[in-house]
């Protein structure tokens, strides 16, 4: 995939930011003091749907309208935040949206697509299971199926590092959450325009190790099952496009245990007061995992979202 161009990221900000104002990035002294350097952290946990999703779902809707594609509707398969995208900017645009999560799910993140006007599929034990039912039912329902990774998807994300690397001062690594690549695609890609020297590095959990095995032995690998508290990067199946740009761009791929993502998730509290999901937590957790690299140094990490049922939340906070 060609990646898009800066032009072209800067031209999604301004469709985007109608639904999605800029998200602030903030430097907490508590946060620094416990990893020990000056920590930024972009706050994508303050979009309308609480994670960074919804700039690609909005971008994506733009395209459909202004390529004049006629749809009966769209597609896709989510353990929640692409939904969630997806379903907003459905709404906003009047295109239905149907979407595929698998049983077990988020009870609450199903609550929201829903809210948003989502017509909600359950099938399969986890994530690949519901985008491969999400594929055969556009087929057979004639909607357009939208994948969890695509361009005009890492597009619109990419609007959040633009803000970021932009607005923060330099830094010399940014930790970002890996699902199925688009967050930090899009963080690489607005790197390399920038011309800047900041080291990018991925994060995934020890019950989803994918991307890590990938990026390991040079080739996609793909695992039998993805189980974490971090549902929103439960992959165990990597998109050969995103691990290509994430092959040439990241520096390395850290792999945090579910024990890790829970600490940093309290962290984000006590530290900061900010309600972070597993997934959204676990670039900290990447961060804690290496905060002796970073004496006298300026890291940043992306806080990408902050859903999760209140019954597990409890119980992270409690421990």
């Amino acid at each position: 995939m060609q990646l898009p161009s800066l032009i072209e990221v800067e031209a999604a900000a301004a469709v985007i930011r109608p639904w999605v104002p800029p998200t602030p990035q903030y430097a907490w002294p508590l946060l620094s003091a416990r990893v020990g350097c000056e920590v930024w952290v972009k706050h994508e946990n303050h979009t309308a749907i609480g994670a960074f999703k919804v700039r690609g779902g909005f971008y994506y809707l733009h395209r459909l309208r202004t390529q004049s594609r006629a749809v009966a509707g769209l597609i896709g398969a989510t353990r929640g935040n692409h939904g969630q995208s997806l379903a907003l900017a459905g709404r906003e645009h009047g295109v239905p949206v149907s979407i595929v999560v698998p049983h077990g799910n988020s009870r609450e993140k199903n609550a929201a697509m829903r809210a948003f006007g989502a017509t909600l599929i359950e099938h399969g034990e986890d994530y690949e299971a519901a985008r491969l039912h999400a594929f055969d039912l556009a087929a057979s329902r004639h909607l357009e199926f939208v994948p969890s990774f695509h361009r005009d998807l890492v597009c619109g994300v990419a609007t959040y590092a633009l803000e970021f690397l932009r607005s923060a001062p330099a830094l010399h690594t940014v930790y970002c959450a890996i699902g199925m690549g688009s967050g930090i695609c899009g963080l690489v890609l607005v790197r390399d325009a920038l011309g800047l020297e900041t080291e990018i590095v991925g994060v995934v959990a020890q019950g989803a190790p994918a991307y890590a095995f990938s990026f390991a032995r040079g080739t996609v690998v793909s695992t039998d099952s993805a189980q974490t508290l971090a549902d929103g990067v439960a992959c165990r199946v990597p998109d050969p496009e995103a691990f290509a740009i994430i092959r040439r761009g990241v520096s390395r791929i850290l792999t945090v245990s579910d024990d890790e993502i829970a600490d940093a998730m309290r962290a984000c509290y006590t530290d900061m007061h900010q309600v972070a999901e597993g997934a959204g937590a676990i670039a900290l957790a990447g961060l804690l995992r290496e905060r002796d690299r970073h004496q006298g140094r300026r890291a940043g990490v992306i806080l990408s979202g902050g859903n999760i049922d209140i019954d597990a939340y409890q119980k992270i906070l409690a421990r």
